[in-house]
This record gives C-alpha cells, sequence and structure tokens, in this order.
C-alpha cells in the first residue's frame, strides 16, 4: 500500500519505522530539517510532490492543533479513494469533520508514547480504534496494532474522548500538582523519588500535547473530582479524624484493587 504520513515528529517517525519495510512510505513535513533521521522511505516538502504519490492511506501525526488544518491543504491532492486517518489524542469534532470531506476515513490512538514506553516490546499497552468510519480502514489498522501485540479497544468518537479524559488527565493533573508544589529535597525518600521520575517524565512530553489532554472537553469533571477528593481529605486533617481517615483509605485502596 502507498502510504503518506504527515509529520516528521516522535509518532510519524515511529509510523515510518513501522510501515516502511512492508508498504511504500512516503513523510511530509513542512520542515525539511525534521526529515533528516527517517529513512527507507521518501521525503515530501510540498503538495506536487503529494498529488504525484497519489497515497492510498494517509496517518496524520502532526499536533492536534494542526490535524484538521492539515487535511484541509492536502486533500485537494489526494485522489478521492484515499482513506483519511489520524492518531489524535483527543477527537471532539473528528466525526463531524471526516464526514463533511466525504472521503473514507478511520481513527485510531495508539495509548503510548516515547516516554514511557518501550517502542520495541508493546504487548503490555493499549491502543485504540474508532469503531465508526471506513471498515477496510479499520482492518488495516487492526492488523497492524495485533502485529505490535497491543491490546486494542473499540471505542465510538465520543467513547473515546471519555476514556482519555479519565485514563490520562487524571495521571497528568495529579503530576502537576505535585511539581507545582516542589522544592529541593537533600534527601528524597523511595516514593517521592518514584513520582519525581513520573514528573520528569510527563513534563518532558511535547506542550502540544499537554495542551491537548488537559483541553479534552471531558477533562473539567475530572479535575473537579479531584478537587472534591483534596477538600475532603483536607477536612479530614483539620478535625483529625481519624475513623473519617480510616473511612477514606479504605475507600480508595478498594479503586485500586
Amino acid at each position: 500500500m502507498k502510504i503518506l504520513i504527515l509529520g516528521a515528529g516522535k509518532m510519524g517517525s515511529f509510523f515510518t519505522d513501522l510501515l516502511s519495510f512492508d508498504h511504500e512510505v512516503a513523510v511530509y513535513d513542512i520542515d525539511a530539517k525534521r526529515l533528516r533521521f527517517t529513512y527507507n522511505c521518501q521525503r515530501f516538502t510540498s503538495m506536487d510532490e503529494i498529488e504525484s504519490f497519489c497515497p492510498e492511506l494517509v496517518i496524520n501525526a502532526v499536533s492536534l492543533k494542526y490535524t484538521l488544518t492539515v487535511f484541509d491543504e492536502i486533500i485537494p491532492h489526494l485522489p478521492p479513494t484515499c482513506i483519511l486517518s489520524d492518531i489524535s489524542s483527543v477527537k471532539t469534532g473528528f466525526k463531524e469533520y471526516y464526514e463533511s470531506t466525504g472521503m473514507r476515513y478511520v481513527s485510531t490512538h495508539p495509548m503510548f508514547g516515547p516516554t514511557f514506553a518501550n517502542l520495541g516490546q508493546l504487548s503490555t499497552e493499549n491502543a485504540i480504534i474508532i469503531n465508526e468510519g471506513d471498515f477496510m480502514g479499520r482492518c488495516f489498522f487492526k492488523e497492524l496494532y495485533n502485529g505490535l501485540e497491543l491490546n486494542i479497544c473499540e471505542y465510538s468518537f465520543e467513547e473515546h474522548d471519555k476514556t482519555v479524559a479519565y485514563s490520562l488527565s487524571i495521571p497528568f493533573i495529579s503530576t502537576f500538582a505535585f511539581a507545582a508544589v516542589m522544592k529541593h529535597q537533600d534527601a528524597p525518600g523511595t516514593t517521592f523519588k518514584r513520582h519525581m521520575k513520573i514528573a520528569q517524565g510527563v513534563l518532558s512530553e511535547d506542550d502540544c500535547l499537554l495542551r491537548e489532554i488537559l483541553f479534552n472537553p471531558y477533562t473539567k469533571d475530572q479535575v473537579s473530582q479531584i478537587c472534591n477528593e483534596m477538600r475532603e481529605l483536607i477536612d479530614i486533617i483539620d478535625n483529625r479524624d481519624e475513623e473519617h481517615m480510616q473511612r477514606y483509605l479504605t475507600k480508595i485502596r478498594a479503586n485500586i484493587k
């Protein structure tokens, strides 16, 4: 299959490496310097090159902020049978956009990134495939992700965003809170050092990704729940209420079984 990957960032490069030995792959990026480290693929910086390539599948791996804008730019240069796809972490409005194009589409979300995941061994990681859109496009990504031994879940666009708001925004927000009150420690304990390592990893992510997760329309509810829990905990501490504390510990332990 002739596959065009949009964006030569971390995930764009990952998909290029993954697909380039079994498919005819081209990578498009407006910044030619970002294409220096791609290999076994064609490198495009112009729309004319995309048009001549005539891709059968497009994988949009640019930041969420630019995903739909880049689609708008390249669609006039694609054959009408080409399948559009994205790997965005938030998909609000994507279904309506795809349907407005009149083109085939498939949407997925690899639930891992270069910071913590071992890209050479992904059997413990997950991927979401949106159960709407082109059947053959979904089959392609299902086969691809199965080959990586990923655990695959299928959700609607709305279910996806709700899931991401829960599974990503909660640890991100917790990390932000930890980092916001951070002070230098001369003799940090084991727990502190583990939290610090997580915080350093999360905050080394691209700022665009962090914004994507936090601006998910379902994230605010998760933040509100955390605030409610903190208010309860402050009340327990203020009153030195041992019975309430015991009930609280029992409750939260049950959540992580």
